[in-house]
């Protein structure tokens, strides 16, 4: 499945839907998929694979050890993200760290204000060119501090700091052997462990 074949169905009389409407649309329709919008067109991301889902339960041990889950910040899966680069644009990062009080700072579509979020992390998948492209990009004109990325298409670990426009001035590369300690900026000290994320995501064969 493809955003480019997609297509809108509705009567002669009524209006055709909108970006928004059709993302949502397609995903009632299709629940193991994940739609977003970015840069005024729908993403398809496949449906996770069980590594997938086990570098997600790497990734919040440590997060959940350093109590950054708390009273200040919290630390969510699957949390929508409302994006200034469009008019209906949002992403759905994998795993978020946001602040406690994210519930005031709902905005469209079930998503959220980006002023509230601290962190984003993306584990890829099939279309992983997105998480490391688009998202980069998306994320850093949000303003989001720190975008991380559990790289499994080529085995390491990604860090972005330091927002700009259209892109991080900070990006550092860790690779299996290495511990990345993540910045004070998310609440609380974390230290990520680069050898069991991408182990916890190594596909079979």
């Amino acid at each position: 499945m493809s955003a480019a074949a997609v297509e809108h169905s509705h009567h002669d009389d009524e209006p055709p839907l909108t970006l928004l409407e059709a993302a949502n649309q397609l995903s009632e329709q299709h629940p193991r998929f994940r739609f977003e919008i970015l840069g005024g067109n729908i993403v398809v991301t496949p449906a996770p694979d069980g590594p997938h889902a086990e570098v997600l339960s790497e990734l919040m041990i440590p997060f959940f050890s350093a109590g950054v889950h708390g009273d200040a910040t919290k630390v969510l899966q699957g949390i929508g993200l409302w994006l200034p680069t469009g008019e209906e644009d949002y992403a759905i990062p994998d795993l978020s760290v946001v602040d406690a009080d994210y519930r005031d700072h709902r905005a469209e579509n079930n998503c959220y204000d980006p002023l509230c979020f601290r962190l984003v992390i993306e584990v890829t998948s099939g279309n992983y060119n997105n998480d490391l492209k688009n998202k980069v990009a998306a994320y850093a004109d949000a303003n989001i501090p720190v975008y991380v990325i559990v790289d499994r298409k080529n085995d390491r670990v990604h860090v972005l700091t330091d927002p700009a426009p259209g892109t991080y001035e900070n990006h550092t590369l860790h690779a299996r052997g290495q511990q990345v300690t993540l910045p004070d900026s998310i609440g609380a000290k974390v230290t990520l462990d680069v050898t069991a994320l991408l182990q916890a995501g190594q596909r079979k064969g």
